[in-house]
């Protein structure tokens, strides 16, 4: 069946559409540090945090430039981290292989990191690239980058499991002050083979490190969990956002920063079992993470991490809960059955626009249209 999806996304709505929890930080300890829910309200290294890209020379004389990019971790009082790319940004460029890892300090008002090879001075709205000997060989631009199907609307027969009110679909769902559906929430049925799609937003926590910074899940089937986690410039491991928890990482660690709405768009084919309960076939799954394929049409085993045991039984899918302000929003759901198994384009973007499976800008306030379908 054709249908059409219609988006009109607002990027600074990316950052701040809906109002931030409140308030805005939300809550600290002397283990993890502040915890920020707000973009508008965020410490001083936020503003240097984000992904770069532009290009860079191999010499200063050197008459031809190559592509480059930048994601800037902030780490909290003034450190950061960072993860240079040749060819681009992951899932958008990257020519793969090597991430070059960097490391900083504010200094004044700029945030120094310093490489192997190469010196990069950021000033929050570009970088500069300098040789050791102090040349510049490079400039990078800051770009915020939008997921082609935020917002994507169901099409007609979905599920609609949260659009910003309460249904009967999440058992006792709570929400923040702006309608946003929190974490720690199951649905109400169990369902089989189906297309899930869904909108996140995890918090800003620059001093937590590993599983503790901003962790939540969906468990899919309360079997399969897709992880949520700030994995932002990070090399995209097992526990990892995008990843199978705990048995496949993703193809690209395609985490935005912090506070940035991100989407999954989710195909799960659940295993099949014999008349006497013996499975004759795994399930296969398909992960679109802020519109890039990380993994495809892949083959698990067995459950993932902590969840139930595989089986017939339709078990409910579960919006994790670890303690971490994330929160979302626009959940959808499209049961499939035999003729739409093979239906691969439900997340396909138009034609009409450049192939590229996300979205730059130069600035978090621009408006546009966009338009969905096979």
């Amino acid at each position: 069946m054709n249908y059409v999806w219609s988006l009109l996304v607002v990027v600074c709505g990316v950052l701040s559409s809906s109002p931030a929890l409140s308030p805005a930080l939300w809550a600290a300890d002397d283990k993890d540090g502040p915890v920020y829910t707000n973009p508008s309200e965020v410490d001083v290294d936020y503003h240097f945090q984000g992904e770069y890209r532009g290009w860079q020379r191999a010499q200063p004389t050197s008459r031809s430039s190559e592509p480059v990019a930048l994601q800037v971790v902030a780490l909290g009082d003034g450190k950061f981290a960072g993860s240079k790319y040749y060819g681009g940004l992951p899932g958008a460029g990257w020519f793969g292989g090597d991430r070059f890892v960097l490391d900083g300090q504010l200094e004044g008002d700029v945030v120094v990191m310093h490489g192997d090879q190469y010196d990069i001075e950021i000033d929050g709205d570009r970088a500069l690239v300098f040789t050791k000997d102090g040349r510049q060989a490079g400039e990078l631009i800051k770009t915020y980058r939008v997921s082609p199907t935020m917002g994507a609307s169901p099409p007609p027969g979905a599920i609609v499991l949260f659009d910003g009110q309460p249904t009967e679909h999440f058992k006792s769902p709570k929400l923040t002050e702006d309608g946003l559906l929190m974490a720690g929430t199951e649905t109400t049925e169990g369902f089989r083979d189906f297309r899930l799609h869904g909108e996140f937003r995890i918090p800003y926590k620059p001093m937590a490190l590993g599983q503790a910074r901003g962790n939540s899940g969906f468990y899919l089937q309360s079997r399969y969990e897709v992880q949520v986690l700030d994995s932002f410039g990070l090399e995209g491991i097992e526990n990892e956002c995008g990843a199978l928890y705990r048995t496949r990482r993703p193809d690209f660690n395609m985490c935005l920063p912090p506070l940035t709405w991100q989407t999954y768009d989710i195909d799960l084919t659940s295993p099949r079992f014999d008349e006497d309960g013996n499975k004759v076939s795994n399930m296969r799954i398909s992960v679109w993470h802020n519109g890039v394929l990380i993994h495809n049409n892949v083959e698990i085993e067995n459950k993932t991490g902590a969840g139930k045991p595989e089986g017939e039984l339709r078990l409910p899918t579960k919006i994790q809960d670890h303690a971490n302000p994330v929160v979302y929003r626009n959940i959808w759901l499209v049961e499939k059955d035999q003729e739409s198994q093979s239906q691969k384009t439900w997340v396909k973007t138009n034609e009409k626009i450049p192939p590229v499976p996300i979205t730059y800008f130069r600035s978090p306030l621009t408006s546009f249209n966009m338009t969905y379908g096979n």
